[in-house]
């Protein structure tokens, strides 16, 4: 039986502005790529079309630094504003570095600098370099928000995913992982399932909305590409519902904390 998973980065995609009807966009996007949307699609959407169409846009301008963001700046060498933004989006520092802070994520993951990001960020006035762009404030709402306007326009049962980049503590590199999950089996478990020889697995838990993530991530890039939404077509899982929360290992399991 032939297996397949095609992976497809939607043209044209305009640049998004706050306030943007982004599940129109896709809309656009899918007629450009002349393709209809079909039961079992999955549609994927980088964080950073979200955050900008939700208005999650921050001018470091208006940041007045507590004691805390101070005393980080001083460690980190970054601006005491974007610092003090980072803490904000924070429920704990974690590690700090020259260069860096890392986080554990108001949402409940661990990433660098909360998220905050300053690259392909343009705010409507003043210096690009105030300008910076959070993470949308609760991505799996987000995912469903978009769901339900796309199963509506196209009668299609969907899946939606808005997908991040991350470093990794142990390997070098960012990889696309999923910060929001709507229709989707964020994680799958095969514990009880036999191997080809009978054996049955004890522990494997796949991440299916990272492994979706990472593939997509491939098509958006992470500098001009200009590629924010990819269609995934014939995922071997039915579709279910999921949560980024599927995908979250408790604290008191972190290894790495």
């Amino acid at each position: 039986m032939l297996r397949q998973l095609v992976l497809t980065a939607l043209p044209g995609m305009p640049l998004v502005e706050p306030g943007d009807d982004l599940p129109r966009l896709i809309l656009e996007g899918l007629r450009r790529a002349g393709l209809s949307l079909q039961d079992g699609d999955v549609i994927v959407v980088t964080q950073k079309v979200v955050s900008k169409s939700e208005g999650r846009l921050v001018n470091l301008g208006d940041i007045q630094p507590g004691a805390e963001a101070v005393r980080l700046a001083g460690e980190t060498e970054k601006d005491a504003r974007l610092v003090e933004v980072i803490l904000r989006e924070s429920r704990e520092i974690l590690h700090t570095r020259p260069g860096l802070i890392v986080v554990r994520h108001r949402l409940g993951f661990v990433c660098a600098n909360a998220g905050v990001d300053h690259s392909n960020v343009r705010g409507p006035a003043g210096a690009a370099d105030d300008w910076v762009l959070l993470l949308p404030e609760e991505p799996d709402r987000s995912a469903a928000g978009i769901r339900r306007r796309l199963e509506a326009e196209s009668g299609a049962a969907l899946a939606v995913l808005i997908i991040d980049s991350h470093g990794r503590t142990w390997r070098m590199g960012t990889v696309g992982v999923a910060i929001g999950v709507s229709g989707f089996p964020a994680l799958v478990d095969l514990r009880g399932k036999p191997d080809l020889f009978g054996y049955r697995l004890r522990v494997t838990q796949v991440g299916l909305a990272d492994e979706v993530a990472a593939a997509a991530s491939i098509l958006t890039g992470q500098a001009d590409e200009g590629a924010p939404v990819v269609h995934v077509r014939g995922l071997p899982y039915p579709l279910r519902e999921g949560t980024l929360q599927d995908l979250l290992r408790p604290p008191d399991q972190d290894l790495f904390h």
